[in-house]
């Protein structure tokens, strides 16, 4: 058995159609299938369901697929452990983050990039189930996303960062000079919200549903961008995370209100598969998280918008 094998079959899995999982490994079609057929003949079982075209993987071959992508990870991991025996951490980190996540991921890239100077790092937004789904096929080494999802199977969990929300309306609102807004009163505003398919969304409308109300927005969006583009203006109100404040900051003629919430809200961190040794890289990644102090950097952001009335986004950290 050849691990160039076992790459062909992960690529067939994952492109589902034989000629683009030949594209993606480089090499012809009747190579690819060959040598599928060549791995069946050694397991002696059927891997692969055939027709006129992909049909998907036979029970036996959903096995064999499992174990590919496990040795293959392994096999990555060997190559990092030994390039950090050789003096420096290199490969690539496969990192994912929940969209909402997306704005502080660099407040870690960056000071892991700035200690491992020979690796990369490939970051994808995914949703939940993705994340959950590609950290059990060895196609993520690390991800963040909340940490009360109970999706996420068996994984380690690193806390980052507690979410806070808050209130973004016109300066000319009436809640703008408020201290603290209630989900009620956020609901009579004209508001542009996430997405129901959110899982931010739906932890806000569990807010708004214990304050006895429906938001019913005019605008909905499955980006934070796509909301900040709402904004400029000053017409329309959001409810955010504070995270997002380190990227996108408050626009000019906004104001930032806190909103009433419970002393603990929904937890953000970073996962891994649980399983040893853990990836070189998600291993340093760790690292990083545990002394960037994500929680307090982005704390002290939030106190410097409630301060003042008008903000231009920090640097990274």
């Amino acid at each position: 058995m050849l691990l160039r094998q076992l790459e062909y079959l992960v690529s067939l899995a994952r492109e589902r159609h034989f000629a683009r999982a030949a594209d993606a490994c480089y090499v012809s079609q009747p190579s690819l299938s060959a040598a599928i057929r060549k791995l069946e003949q050694e397991l002696d079982v059927p891997i692969v369901r055939r027709g006129r075209r992909f049909e998907g993987l036979t029970p036996e071959g959903e096995r064999v697929l499992l174990w590919a992508q496990r040795i293959l990870a392994e096999r990555d991991a060997l190559r990092h452990e030994l390039s950090v025996m050789r003096g420096g951490l290199t490969g690539t980190l496969r990192l994912g983050a929940i969209p909402t996540a997306m704005p502080v991921v660099s407040l870690l890239t960056t000071p892991f990039c700035a200690r491992h100077s020979q690796a990369r790092v490939t970051l994808e937004s995914l949703s939940s189930r993705d994340i959950t789904q590609k950290l059990a096929e060895f196609e993520l080494d690390v991800a963040m996303t909340y940490l009360d999802d109970d999706t996420l199977g068996n994984v380690r969990k690193t806390p980052l960062y507690e979410e806070r929300y808050l209130l973004l309306t016109p300066g000319t609102s009436p809640l703008a000079e408020q201290p603290v807004a209630t989900w009620a009163q956020v609901a009579e505003l004209p508001l542009c919200l996430l997405s129901p398919q959110m899982r931010n969304r739906r932890i806000m409308n569990g807010y708004f549903t214990d304050d006895g109300v429906t938001a019913e927005p005019a605008i909905e969006s499955d980006t934070v961008s796509g909301l900040y583009s709402h904004l400029h203006g000053n017409h329309w109100s959001t409810v955010i995370s504070h995270a997002w404040l380190h990227m996108f900051g408050v626009p000019a003629g906004m104001r930032v209100v806190p909103l009433k919430s419970p002393a603990h809200g929904p937890r953000v961190g970073l996962v891994i598969a649980a399983r040893s040794p853990e990836p070189v890289l998600a291993r340093a990644l760790l690292d990083v998280a545990r002394q960037a102090g994500v929680h307090t950097a982005l704390d002290d952001l939030l106190d410097v918008h409630l301060m003042g009335s008008s903000y231009a986004p920090a640097p990274a950290r």
